[in-house]
């Protein structure tokens, strides 16, 4: 499912033809020099063959200059705020922060207030996106009735609704019978379920990855069995009812030897982690940071590499922004005092394009786990170049360096893991059904 995009009401927007591109498709691995026609919000044509004087009549011309040109990307974990905490974000402020940032799809959070556990929330969530958003966005249903992790959602009606996928948000069902008939009922409708992964009773008062670090800056520490426990029942369950099952958030090599022997049986299970887990360690909180308080917390430098390895190799299929925006008021407190929470919905391809300027992971290979593959989870037409596909696209530049000034992103909050770091690779243009909503 893919609903209408923000302004579907809008007049139909003018003939774009991009030329000079650096043309990247992650859904096929193409990779060439050439040019790209969006005619009616879709892409009509591309490749070598396109150019300025094949372009319709009163067609916008954009000359890429040998910038990539590529799927927008789909975050796939992203809290918008709306409804009921708008004084963290909004669909606004969300969206343009996206729009910054090359995400042309944000999959929300359902931990809003009142969750996303109703048909008439769910419809309240697209109708304030399709109004007010520039990017766009799909609802994530809570999986169980107020995300207390006890009575099922009903997860057909949400579904008819305009949910795309099922989870309890940062909150990990407990129980394993609960667990076992949502994912039967999942099942019944081929649902997608989105868990999230902490043993409420190992993360207990932990702040930080529990080991020698944790140790020396006197933090009560979180175990990885937290995340790799809940994570090996759900495989058993997921081996009994058959249902299709997202791990949100992988952060250590002992979850991706469960999720690698659950491929090797052929389970429909698909995985993910942040970018944040992928480009930084527990190291860098230092002086206790509290921007990089996070939810499962960072883990240790193998573990990271673990993961990078796994992304490269396909084992991890999606990189998510885990955008998490949390006002002065929670974070400027004592480190295990603050929430837990980043912002990311503007960083994360910048952040991703360290693993390539580091050789570690291919820039297709990264692009596909920001775009495509989201896509195939979630069923959803956009995340590849190919002729007929929804015009949602970037333009950027891998090389282009800035600094990340907190100041100037668009999100509503600023606690954002890379203030003052420096980046290469920046958006220039973001392209949703064919109208430009952000150009740098």
């Amino acid at each position: 499912m893919s609903p209408s995009p923000p302004f579907a009401a809008s007049p139909v927007p003018a003939p774009v033809v991009f030329v000079k591109a650096r043309l990247v498709d992650p859904a096929s691995g193409r990779e060439e020099m050439g040019g790209l026609l969006v005619v009616d919000g879709a892409i009509r044509d591309f490749g070598p063959a396109v150019a300025a004087d094949s372009a319709p009549e009163g067609a916008s011309v954009v000359d890429c200059a040998g910038d990539v040109l590529a799927p927008g990307l789909i975050d796939m974990r992203a809290f918008i705020g709306e409804p009921g905490a708008e004084h963290r974000e909004t669909i606004v402020t969300a969206t343009a922060a996206a729009a910054a940032g090359g995400v042309t799809t944000i999959v929300a959070s359902p931990a809003t207030h009142p969750p996303l556990d109703d048909p008439a929330v769910v419809d309240f969530l697209l109708r304030r996106a399709r109004d007010r958003g520039l990017v766009r966005v799909l609802p994530s249903a809570a999986l169980t009735k107020g995300r207390e992790g006890r009575e099922i959602s009903e997860i057909g009606l949400l579904q008819r609704a305009g949910a795309v996928a099922f989870g309890d948000g940062a909150r990990t069902i407990s129980s394993a019978q609960v667990m076992r008939r949502a994912l039967t009922y999942a099942r019944d409708f081929d649902a997608l379920v989105m868990a999230h992964l902490g043993d409420r009773e190992l993360t207990a008062e932990g702040v930080m990855n529990e080991g020698e670090f944790a140790s020396r800056l006197g933090l009560p520490g979180i175990p990885r069995e937290a995340e790799t426990i809940p994570l090996e029942r759900d495989m058993r369950l997921v081996a009994l009812t058959g249902a299709k099952y997202h791990a949100s958030v992988v952060t250590c090599r002992m979850s991706l030897d469960v999720l690698r022997a659950a491929r090797a049986a052929g389970l429909p299970v698909t995985a993910g982690t942040s970018i944040n887990h992928l480009t930084l360690n527990e190291n860098d909180i230092g002086d206790y940071r509290t921007f990089l308080k996070l939810s499962p917390p960072l883990r240790g430098e193998d573990d990271r590499l673990a993961l990078v390895d796994a992304l490269a190799e396909g084992l991890i299929d999606v990189i998510v922004s885990d955008h998490d925006p949390q006002d002065v008021e929670t974070k400027r407190l004592p480190f295990a005092e603050c929430a837990n929470g980043a912002i990311g919905l503007e960083t994360m391809l910048s952040a991703g394009l360290r693993m390539v300027a580091s050789g570690d992971v291919g820039l297709t290979r990264l692009l596909a786990a920001m775009s495509s593959r989201p896509a195939d989870i979630l069923g959803l037409p956009q995340g590849r170049i190919a002729k007929g596909a929804p015009a949602d696209l970037i333009r950027f530049d891998p090389h282009e360096p800035w600094i990340v000034d907190p100041a100037k992103l668009r999100s509503r909050c600023k606690n954002t893991p890379f203030d003052e770091a420096r980046m290469e690779g920046r958006v220039k243009l973001t392209m949703v059904a064919g109208r430009i909503v952000h150009e740098a």
